[in-house]
């Protein structure tokens, strides 16, 4: 296995696995974050959206080799020119007053004089005035964010994350349920890589849960529905983006929701739809194969996306529902 799989499937599987301590360590080390947030928000800047950010830090160091992974409350950093300034011949300058000089936007967050990359003060307030460069508005916010991370898909996820904290309120979204009620027949295995021929010679990037029609099919977390509609290959489908930079992505449905929407908060068990046959075919197009959910997840690690193998976390949700359903 690679270790970008490996960490991965850390990520999701970890809170599972967690015993009584180990949770309530997970209490307080998002206690700890939220208290960050509160402490450096405002009207222009509030608290989720330097959660996003934060979060979309802490996403990227743990899947990215060529990005130093930082420990602690804060995963928020800033590269050093854009800190001290790009022409700062000082890169490790800690004047707030000739860093602002060659332009750069180190701050003193907690005020002992000195703007430190390293502490998380002065990262926090840097970030926050950063943001309230242009005013509150979400626009303004995916400006901003536009002209740090530049790639359009970063910001898009950045935001998605910053709705599902506004939603939800909180911190604490580590739970995750199967796609199906588990007290339905059904029945899956490992078919991530497998190959396809419709459409093209192309790989199969998920797995496929064999069901019958009109099984409520889940949203297995907390996210926003980023796409609910038709796609050639895929039929009905829809697809969730999540606060870990996870794409799920559900196809075949025989149908949608009515009440659920593109754009939607949705949480762990929330019914997006039913198991059909629906695709490989213009819209409408049914019954070429027999009924199941395509089950796909996909990561973004700030420059690509890509596929990932589902079927080791549906076997633990699927255990852990089980458990629970008795």
């Amino acid at each position: 296995m690679s270790r970008t799989f490996l960490v991965i499937l850390f990520l999701f599987l970890s809170t599972d696995f967690a015993d009584a301590e180990e949770l309530q360590s997970r209490e307080e080390i998002l206690e700890e974050r939220m208290n960050y947030y509160v402490k450096y928000s405002n009207l222009s800047v509030p608290w989720y959206y330097l959660a996003a950010v934060d979060q979309f830090e802490r996403n990227i160091q743990q899947v990215r080799s060529d990005l130093p992974r930082k420990d602690g409350p804060v995963a928020l950093q800033f590269s050093t020119d854009f800190w001290v300034g790009h022409l700062n011949p000082f890169r490790d300058d800690m004047s707030e007053l000739s860093i602002a000089f060659f332009n750069g936007i180190g701050k003193d967050g907690n005020n002992d004089g000195v703007v430190d990359i390293e502490n998380n003060d002065d990262v926090m307030y840097t970030m926050t005035t950063f943001l309230e460069e242009k005013g509150y508005s979400e626009e303004n916010f995916k400006s901003i964010l536009k002209k740090y991370y530049e790639r359009e898909e970063s910001v898009n996820q950045i935001v998605t994350i910053a709705k599902i904290y506004k939603e939800m309120q909180t911190l604490h979204l580590d739970k995750r349920v199967f796609p199906l009620p588990v007290q339905n027949n059904y029945s899956y295995q490992g078919t991530f890589g497998g190959k396809r021929g419709w459409g093209g010679r192309r790989i199969h990037e998920g797995t496929d849960l064999f069901a019958s029609y009109g099984v409520p099919v889940r949203a297995v977390t907390y996210g926003v529905v980023e796409i609910m509609g038709w796609n050639d290959y895929g039929g009905w489908r829809v697809g969730i983006r999540d606060v870990h930079n996870t794409y799920i992505y559900y196809a075949h449905l025989s149908g949608f929701n009515k009440e659920v929407k593109e754009g939607d908060v949705v949480e762990p068990g929330t019914v997006l739809g039913w198991v059909g046959s629906s695709g490989y075919g213009k819209q409408g197009t049914s019954g070429l194969f027999p009924p199941h959910l395509h089950f796909g997840m996909y990561k973004y690690n700030g420059k690509t996306e890509w596929a990932f193998d589902p079927f080791p976390y549906l076997k633990i949700w699927e255990q852990k529902d089980k458990k629970t359903s008795k």
